[in-house]
């Protein structure tokens, strides 16, 4: 990405603005050649673009007053700050940087049925899009860099590229998923290292999916269905693998989490119904014997017992 091909994440409406955003832009460039993921430099480039709607980017008091007296939450102004951070150190100017810490919030984590609903009236594409999600817990942006080198049709499995350097991990897709993929696939002639989601990026994605969960909500008259967030189908799919397994390790690899922080959240977010099971993940010897004494049955892959 040039600092020519950078400016496309900016709207320049006049030569006014076309000036200001010319040193967004080199804030971006650098990021870029320090090795910044494009989602990061994404996420700041927007940042600052909303900063500049309300202040002069070259005053920095002026921009801490903005954001202090902002009607924003602690955490979207953690992230303005975080990324006005880099403009400064860019152009040589000197702040304060605020303090604002992100208020702790639990995961909403959607049910089942709603989620089928929204594919059920969603157009193909979607409907594949989401069904991964639900399956494997990717986050949006790794999901629409998902290339055919990326997936084994034959067993059904993916092997994404981790965002925010996590662990690499192998992801299964259900029979019901892999299906609607191979549908989806079929009329479609992509390159092996080709996005199957062509243009979409994580943006669009989130675009399409409000959009057709709204229309489904008003459809079944059911407005909490507008509630659910894109990204709570990476927390269904956590919530689950770790009733499933009662492995807090083994959801973090699958989740490509670095810190065990982030996943513990998922240990305490749903009450299941008693006739509901409950397995573990044994990874070593000891490990299945302990199980053993505690009552599991041992399965072999396939299964069996």
């Amino acid at each position: 990405m040039k600092p020519q091909q950078t400016s496309c994440l900016f709207q320049k409406k006049n030569s006014q603005s076309s000036t200001k955003n010319g040193k967004i832009i080199e804030v971006l460039w650098e990021l870029k050649k320090t090795g910044r993921a494009e989602a990061t430099i994404k996420n700041i480039g927007k940042a600052l673009h909303a900063l500049e709607k309300h202040c002069n980017l070259d005053n920095p008091e002026a921009v801490r007053t903005w954001i202090a007296t902002a009607d924003k939450s602690d955490g979207y102004k953690r992230n303005l700050c975080s990324s006005y951070d880099h403009y400064t150190r860019q152009h040589g100017l000197t702040w304060k940087k605020p303090k604002y810490r992100e208020s702790a919030k639990m995961p909403k984590i959607p049910q089942e049925n709603k989620i089928e609903l929204i594919m059920a009236n969603s157009p193909l594409k979607l409907r594949t899009a989401i069904a991964i999600s639900k399956d494997t817990g990717l986050r949006p942006v790794e999901l629409m860099r998902i290339t055919l080198r990326n997936l084994d049709l034959t067993n059904g499995a993916i092997y994404p590229e981790t965002a925010k350097h996590g662990s690499p991990r192998v992801l299964k897709l259900k029979n019901s998923t892999l299906n609607l993929l191979n549908k989806y696939l079929a009329n479609r002639n992509i390159g092996l290292n080709e996005n199957i989601f062509g243009t979409w990026n994580s943006d669009t994605y989130g675009k399409w999916f409000r959009h057709y969960r709204n229309k489904t909500a008003e459809k079944m008259q059911d407005l909490t269905l507008k509630s659910i967030r894109l990204y709570d189908l990476r927390h269904f799919f956590a919530t689950m693998l770790y009733h499933k397994t009662k492995d807090i390790l083994f959801v973090k690899q699958q989740l490509g989490h670095r810190k065990i922080e982030t996943t513990l959240v998922y240990t305490q977010l749903i009450h299941f119904h008693d006739n509901e099971y409950s397995s573990a993940v044994a990874d070593t010897i000891e490990k299945a014997t302990q199980l053993i004494e505690s009552g599991y049955k041992i399965r072999n892959r396939n299964g069996r017992t």
